[in-house]
């Protein structure tokens, strides 16, 4: 439960108790409980790291496998049973096409680029090929990130890395169910060796975090944030009055501080303009009732569009590393449905117009070259249609797009083979992956100097190649 004590009312001849400020504080989203924080270096931070260029990364992770071919790579000239099922789309590139759900990524395809030689070369459900890109601490890159930079930004307060599930957006009383995919959601964020101070924030809650301490944003109070806006207001106001900020210990001022401005502000999406929101907006995509009574889609949502809403939000208000989880992609026939891979039909306008619109809304907001973002999944699907007209694993392939990041946008890097079976360029998986990521989140150079990180971390970071064509 999280609570709001007001010091005028509660306790206001001694000021607010550290238990009770802790009870406050207790967000759970530094990876400890703040009475009992073992790791304090992750608060250490008293400015911004010389060598962070201050750009963020927004990865979208569709879990479950996406079809490289029914994205980005149809092959409507290979054979029947090969070829896209749902048909191809021009793009504003002559000669370059798209799978037939991405009308709108069509028309933006000069603001990013795609990769079609990566590889995540996986062929099972294992996130962390991806999210880790194969690193020796065995942690995602945004437990990476925060390693570096620290567990919250020093000015805002905001945490460095946050994974948003579509629970942390969906209103009271929505309905998402859990299948295989829920098992491997903490592969998405897992710190690896660097310690659970560095697991990511989830506004959604779960966790080993949880055990000590309730969470503070709700599904709830995402759509309806007066009442805790105002216990902000009314505990901002008396520490500010009673000079009671004073008298806590460093900690508890940064606590403070993150509750007050960074998690306030980054939340309240009723700041945004409506014309944004409806922008955004995917709840028109698909029922949800009628995709999550297919066993492997019991996690999908209609709810990406206020997910990549929400990791905007974020990025603006200083969160570095944001994923976003996107599940009920592994569409080997979607519960024998006659229907086979008839999931894209539902899953697929969705992601075309959350995408989109992340897009014309950092366009927008002058945001292209500050946030990157990378679509991937953990793994591509079989180049031939199985007996159930849906496509298989398959780690050979695997679609990526990357937008913004100061990266090179408007191209194709790589091709695949005549059948989308395998790259007939340059191969690229999840190592060149990181590199890219390390690239654009730090100058390299300066990192090295850095005594403070410890030699794995240092290695990690500098380790492997990016995917040259989008530096250049």
């Amino acid at each position: 439960m999280f609570s709001v004590y007001d010091p005028q009312l509660s306790r206001a001849d001694r000021g607010l108790g550290r238990r009770e400020f802790l009870r406050v504080g207790s967000l759970g989203m530094f990876g400890a409980s703040l009475s009992g924080l073992a790791g304090r270096e992750a608060w250490a931070a008293e400015k911004l790291k010389p060598y962070a260029t201050g750009k963020s990364v927004v990865l979208l992770f569709l879990g479950g496998g996406p079809s490289h071919i029914e994205l980005f790579d149809p092959k409507m000239t290979a054979p029947s049973g090969i070829r896209s099922i749902t048909g191809e789309l021009d793009t504003v590139h002559p000669g370059i096409t798209f799978g037939g759900n991405f009308p709108q990524l069509a028309r933006l395809a000069d603001k990013f680029s795609i990769v079609r030689s990566f590889q995540s070369r996986n062929g099972g459900h294992e996130y962390v090929s991806v999210t880790t890109g194969g690193n020796t601490t065995k942690a995602a890159l945004g437990a990476l990130y925060s390693r570096i930079v620290g567990a919250n930004h020093p000015l805002t307060g905001v945490p460095s890395h946050t994974l948003l599930l579509p629970e942390a957006v969906a209103p009271a009383g929505f309905k998402i169910g859990s299948n295989f995919e829920t098992g491997h959601l903490p592969g998405l964020t897992q710190p690896g060796s660097l310690g659970h101070n560095y697991q990511a924030f989830s506004p959604s809650g779960g966790g080993e975090l949880r055990q000590n301490m309730e969470l503070a944003i709700s599904a709830e109070r995402f759509s309806d944030r007066r009442s805790i806006l105002a216990g902000l207001d009314r505990l901002q106001r008396a520490m500010d009055v009673n000079g009671g900020i004073e008298s806590l210990d460093r900690l508890q001022q940064q606590a403070y501080e993150v509750i007050t401005r960074g998690v306030a502000g980054a939340f309240d999406v009723a700041k945004e303009d409506p014309q944004t929101v409806a922008r955004y907006d995917t709840s028109h995509c698909f029922r949800n009732e009628e995709v999550q009574r297919w066993g492997d889609m019991r996690r999908s949502t209609n709810l990406l569009g206020r997910q990549m809403l929400l990791a905007r939000r974020l990025v603006e208000s200083g969160c570095g590393f944001v994923t976003v989880s996107d599940c009920g992609w592994d569409m080997h026939s979607n519960g024998n449905s006659p229907k086979g891979l008839n999931g894209m039909n539902w899953l697929g306008p969705q992601l075309d117009h959350a995408v989109s619109a992340f897009i014309e809304d950092c366009e927008a907001r002058g945001l292209r070259d500050k946030v990157l973002l990378v679509v991937t999944g953990e793994m591509g699907r079989t180049p031939r249609i199985n007996n159930n007209g849906g496509r298989d694993h398959y780690g050979e392939l695997t679609p990526l797009l990357l937008y913004g990041g100061g990266l090179r946008m408007g191209q194709v890097v790589g091709q695949s083979d005549a059948t989308a079976s395998r790259p007939s360029t340059e191969p690229y998986n999840p190592s060149h992956l990181l590199s890219t990521i390390m690239h654009t989140l730090f100058d390299l150079g300066k990192l090295r100097l850095d005594q403070s990180l410890s030699s794995d971390v240092a290695a990690v970071a500098q380790s492997g190649e990016p995917i040259l064509p989008l530096l250049s």
